[in-house]
Parts: structure tokens; sequence; C-alpha cells
């Protein structure tokens, strides 16, 4: 079993990637709920912590049925980093997570996220000083390098473990590649089976079904999978690994009951969490995902991407099961 510190994870856990404007605490509930072993908060901004931005403090919030839960940060300065872990560690994670992987321009053309893989050695120093800074566990999710010239992941690996990290995810694109072409299993196994690493490492990138991330335990070896994109609207990507792990057979697409079901929680919990506006606008980029693959479904889901009132957004999610009750889903 793969322990982070403290923290005692199941085999091969299934860990929820921290994803901004996606991984709130209502999208967590719903995939908490369909086995995600380890979740994290949406990224935070270093900055925002100390100046005490409300959308930044907003991140904080963590409930203790999602445990364990990892709180996020990111920024270019080694003295915002530390006192940001500070802050992080007194909202009582279980662990701090940072972000050297982000590619978004405003974040990496900054020196933040993945902008850091273009200065290994203050990327080395910024963790070694967040390592010092809290006593929780210390992990850093990152990519394969900058670009297709500095893939010096096995080496960066080893030197963040060195100073103290107890878990790496790597997403297996440079920052160059964005989110485009294949992720690059390869690089993540040679870290994982490098014999100087001595901590768990998790592989993310491209792993949308069960038999791909069987296939990539089996071939790489790794302690974990992180999972992202996957997981928007479909939470049922974790159970169905799960089950696929232990059984071998994979589990039939949940239902359009089941569907209307976890939506509506999601939905639900993010007014409870954002109140009744923001909780249907931010609600918005979840629907299409949910009830992928079902035909004729483009009038209901104009319906739910531009409805202001929660009444009418239950009324059509009633609609949605009563039409397509019958219907089999087609992928």
């Amino acid at each position: 079993m793969p322990n982070i510190g403290h923290i005692s994870l199941p085999d091969f856990p299934l860990l929820l990637a921290p994803m901004e404007d996606v991984s709130d605490p209502p999208f967590r509930a719903v995939c908490k709920e369909q086995g995600a072993d380890l979740m994290f908060t949406e990224f935070i901004s270093s900055e925002g912590l100390i100046r005490q931005a409300a959308k930044s403090h907003k991140k904080l919030d963590i409930f203790e049925y999602e445990r364990p839960i990892g709180i996020q940060i990111f920024g270019s300065e080694i003295d915002s980093m530390r006192e940001a872990a500070q802050i992080s560690t007194d909202s009582n994670p279980d662990l701090i997570d940072i972000n050297y992987g982000c590619p978004v321009k405003k974040v990496a053309c900054r020196g933040a996220g993945a902008g850091i893989l273009q200065d290994i050695p203050k990327m080395v120093s910024m963790t070694a000083e967040i390592v010092k800074s809290t006593h929780l566990p210390v992990t850093v999710k990152t990519r394969l390098g900058w670009d297709d010239s500095s893939k010096y992941i096995v080496e960066v690996a080893e030197r963040l473990q060195d100073v103290g990290i107890k878990a790496i995810t790597i997403h297996g694109r440079t920052r160059q590649q964005m989110y485009k072409g294949n992720a690059d299993w390869q690089l993540i196994g040679e870290v994982k089976n490098n014999p100087r690493m001595g901590i768990p490492v998790f592989g993310n990138g491209d792993v949308d079904s069960p038999g791909k991330a069987v296939e990539m335990r089996n071939t790489f070896g790794v302690d974990g999978i992180m999972i992202g994109r996957a997981s928007i609207g479909y939470p049922w990507i974790f159970s169905e690994i799960k089950h696929y792990i232990k059984t071998g057979n994979l589990l039939p697409p949940p239902s359009i009951e089941e569907r209307v079901r976890v939506c509506r929680a999601h939905l639900d919990f993010s007014i409870r969490w954002k109140g009744e506006t923001l909780g249907i606008v931010e609600m918005r980029r979840h629907y299409t995902n949910y009830f992928k693959g079902f035909a004729n479904f483009k009038p209901f889901r104009q319906i739910l991407v531009t409805a202001t009132s929660l009444q009418s957004i239950r009324e059509v999610l009633t609609e949605i099961q009563a039409s397509f009750g019958q219907e089999v889903w087609v992928s």
C-alpha cells in the first residue's frame, strides 16, 4: 500500500486531479461517493492567500468526509509560497500539494505552475522551503519538462524527493504540449522504476477508461493514477476502474436515473456552497458530460445552460429522466 507520510492509501489508489473551476467541494463530493481515494482542492494562488483574497480563501474549504484531501498551492515567489503553505496548514488538510504543472499562459509565463520547469534549482529550493514550513506531508504535481528538449523529470523527481516531498504525480506531457498529443507514460515509468525513488509515483494523462488504467498500472508499475478531465460530469470513472481491477469485468454505464440523481446532488451542493446564482452558472460546464452519449439531448442542454432559476433546471432534469428512461446509452 502506498503511504504519503502518515496517510495510508489503498492498493493502487485513484486520485482526483485538482482542476481550476472544476474540483470544488460539490464536484469532489460526487467523486468521493464514486470511490476517489485522494482528492485535492482547486489550485490556490499563494499571492491570493497572502492578500486574503476572498476567492482564494474560499477554496480552502474542506469537509471531514473528503479526507484524505490536499490543498494545492501555486506561485512563483519562494517567500509567498512558504507563507501560503503555512496558511493552508492552518485549514487542517491532510497534505499540501505544490502545483508545478499548470501550463496556462497566465500562470506558466509568470514562472509559476509549469513555468518553474525552466528553473529547476529554484523549483528545488522552493520545495525545500515549503517542506520546512509545515508539519504536513508535501507532495508535488508536475510535468515531464518545459519542452521536448528539457524532459528532466527523472532527475527532478530525485531532487524533489531528496528535499522531502512524500509523493509525486507526473502528467505525461511537457508544458509546450499543453493538453495536445498523447501523454508519454514511458518517462513516468522511468521515474517509478528508478531504484533511487522511495516515494509513491502517480501517473496522470489520458486515462479515460478502466482498461487504460489497468494498462498503465501493468505496463509502467505506477503506484496509482490521477484522473482529471475524464471525471468531469462522469464521476463513475472511479467506481468503474475499481470494479474492473477487482473483478476483471466492466460495469454497465450508469442509467439515466443514476445520472440525474448524481447531477441533482451536484447541483444542490453547488447552490448550497456558492449561492443560487453562482451555483447555477458554474454548474453549466458539467451538464453535457453528465448526459453524454444520449441522442437528441441538445434541446435539453440548451435549456440547462441558459436557465437562471433552480425550479426550471429541476423540471428539465425530471423531463430528461422521463424522456430517456427507456433509451439505450450509445457512448
